[in-house]
């Protein structure tokens, strides 16, 4: 037929994101992902391996195994890929702080697989500046984790060439609030920062600095709006051409292409008439599968169920028959770019290009990413942006079906199952984790141990490729653990700008004046002074967008917050309640651990005498566990349903005055 390609496109790399519970499980589950005719691995792995930590150490209490699979060795690595051929995979890793560390380790298991290195294919998501941003699992400072990365970049240039030893993550960005604007401009500064340390660092030849470019890879968010999505990853590519070409001078036109995988918008499902989920993920699919000229490289596909926690088997399989069924029984791969030629594209591609452009050069006026993030500049843009886009839901404005309009609604039958519609991480993982790692320390031979760690701290001093001492470390039995708290002695750590200071959410509507009225009018039945409330985030939990909107629009309506940013200790948490004298403690948790972090901070309220202080509760958060929750003492649990922020901040006071017996 006239128009078509004269051979059918080949499909994207199709995905699905998992893991959980232990390698081994997250080992059958790859194995009937791959049966079921996925063609690549995505591995998740659990909060404590992602920031450093063994199963047994006190931070990794209720974490470990819930949003993804511990992994704290040699052993586990091997197990997680036990029966899968490594020569013949494509493995995607969403780890970030630690993906040197996980790569040596993959790397040392498909050694003794018997595949070498040029063999090995896959990606290292490997993007720390966007943690600082907004998924919150960095460990050290901005240096030395640029340091990490284009360590890592350089190693696998000379050593896995076939490897993407970077993937620059645009995607928390967008759930942090970014534009499509933001998200391509901050994204482009990030690749930038890193493309200029490895040039600088003088690892790698100026001739190969091309093979460096090409094995830059992008993950990227799409969401609902698939029109401006797909407008989005067009300029997008036409930018990153022009940088390469430019600023690094790359001739080569396949070197310089935009090499992306995507994952559409997970924090944009809903929990509230969740069947919505579908149409939602199929409009974000095409929004990086129409247009041919920016068409994603691989695809992985939320499940309609992740609004209310872990998918199942079962959901992951709807996702990836989406896939299956717009790549092998519709005919998009027959034709060759459907929009180019269009001037309503070509004007939207302008548009975002422009202004990608401008923020791009914002940054590079600051110093550049590294700048741009310490400064808070980074942060803040997101938090405001985020706080604009919480408005307009909330007037209405933009309209959000099931949530905002159209409320209304039959029972689904999807959810009839109760519980059951989720998948349930066994509260034995985690001690048998404990218990397996600490076996993994006493079988090990000690001497090769302390020796790789010694080179390890010794090299992390000076300024050699930490690579080498990485696999050192991977082959002698280190854990991971143990690995990052020897970079830890050396680096430090790092706690980031939380971006509310320049923020506001401003009028979503006009009951905020009465909420600020009610605000002030309690305080004064208190005694004076302003009503102070502490937002903590107890846990590895790095999401932090809504404790950060409960924040701002907390502080908009009178109250004084305290906010320390994420990554704290139920003892911290009580600490700073006692000792800022707050009215209220509000947890936001949303990596499932709320049983084990909630009732910690309430036992240290307890034992701080301050038993009488209400602590309210966000998060993902089933009916059952809410349940017991509130019956452990706490006064409300909030789930992504609640959406409107002045009402929950209304409630707050209402909170304050019932736990102080006012009417």
């Amino acid at each position: 037929m006239e128009g078509r390609l004269p051979e059918r496109d080949r499909p994207w790399v199709m995905r699905t994101y998992a893991g959980h519970s232990s390698a081994a499980a997250s080992n059958a589950l790859f194995r009937r992902n791959l049966d079921k005719g996925q063609t690549g691995l995505s591995v998740a792995f659990d909060l404590p391996t992602q920031t450093g930590y063994d199963p047994d150490h006190p931070l990794a209490a209720g974490e470990v195994g819930r949003v993804g699979v511990p992994i704290s060795h040699l052993g586990d690595m091997r197990a997680l890929f036990d029966g899968i051929p490594l020569a013949e995979a494509n493995t995607s890793m969403t780890i970030n702080a630690t993906a040197m560390w996980l790569l040596a380790l993959y790397v040392v298991v498909a050694e003794e697989h018997g595949a070498a290195g040029a063999e090995l294919s896959g990606t290292t998501q490997n993007d720390i500046v966007k943690e600082y941003l907004s998924r919150g699992t960095h460990i050290f400072p901005p240096g030395p984790s640029l340091r990490l990365t284009t360590d890592t970049i350089a190693w696998t240039v000379a050593n896995v060439p076939r490897w993407n030893p970077i993937n620059v993550c645009s995607y928390h960005l967008q759930e942090a609030g970014a534009t499509p604007v933001q998200e391509v401009g901050f994204a482009l500064a990030t690749a930038v920062a890193v493309l200029d340390a490895v040039r600088e660092a003088g690892q790698v030849p100026a001739e190969r600095m091309g093979d460096v470019v090409a094995r830059m890879s992008f993950f990227v968010n799409s969401g609902v709006r698939f029109v401006e999505e797909m407008a989005k990853m067009r300029a997008f590519g036409a930018l990153w051409d022009e940088i390469t070409a430019t600023r690094y001078q790359i001739k080569d036109p396949k070197q310089r292409r935009l090499r992306y995988g995507v994952q559409v918008n997970s924090l944009g499902l809903t929990e509230a008439q969740p069947e919505n989920n579908i149409q939602r993920i199929v409009l974000e699919m095409l929004g990086v599968t129409l247009s041919r000229s920016a068409r994603a490289r691989a695809v992985q596909l939320p499940a309609w169920n992740e609004a209310l926690g872990l998918p199942r088997p079962w959901d992951q399989q709807w996702s990836l028959r989406m896939q299956q069924v717009l790549a092998l029984e519709s005919d998009l791969l027959d034709y060759p770019d459907l929009f180019d030629g269009s001037p309503v594209v070509a004007a939207l591609v302008d548009s975002i290009a422009a202004g990608a452009r401008r923020e791009l050069q914002q940054i590079q006026q600051l110093g550049g990413v590294v700048a741009a993030v310490e400064s808070g500049y980074c942060k803040a843009e997101l938090v405001a942006s985020l706080a604009e886009r919480r408005r307009r839901i909330e007037s209405g404005a933009e309209v959000v079906v099931g949530v905002n309009r159209y409320v209304d609604t039959e029972p689904s039958p999807l959810t009839t199952a109760g519980a059951d519609h989720v998948e349930q991480v066994d509260p034995g993982v985690e001690a048998h984790a404990a218990a397996a790692v600490r076996a993994w320390r006493e079988s090990r031979d000690p001497a090769p141990v302390a020796a790789a760690l010694a080179r390890l701290r010794e090299d992390a001093a000076g300024t050699a490729n930490l690579m080498a001492a990485t696999i050192a470390c991977a082959r002698a039995g280190v854990t991971t653990g143990e690995w990052a708290g020897a970079l830890r002695e050396v680096f430090g750590e790092y706690r980031a700008p939380t971006g509310l200071t320049a923020a506001t959410g401003g009028e979503a509507d006009g009951s905020l004046v009465a909420v600020r009225e009610r605000v002030l009018r309690t305080a004064t039945d208190l005694g004076g002074g302003r009503l102070r409330l502490l937002v903590g985030k107890p846990g590895l939990d790095g999401h932090s967008n809504g404790a950060e909107q409960i924040a701002v629009r907390a502080r908009d309506a009178g109250f004084e917050v305290i906010y320390q940013g994420i990554r704290l200790t139920p003892e911290e948490i009580v600490t700073a309640a006692v000792q800022e004298d707050v009215d209220l403690v509000g947890l936001s948790v949303l990596s499932g651990s709320h049983l084990a972090a909630v009732p910690a901070v309430l036992d240290g309220l307890r034992s701080a005498g301050r038993a009488d202080l209400p602590v309210v509760v966000g998060g993902i958060i089933p009916p059952t566990d809410a349940e017991k929750l509130r019956a452990a003492g706490v006064a409300r649990v909030f789930t992504p349903k609640d959406f409107a922020l002045t009402e929950i901040v209304d409630e707050l006071v209402n909170v304050i005055r019932t736990a102080n017996a006012l009417p």
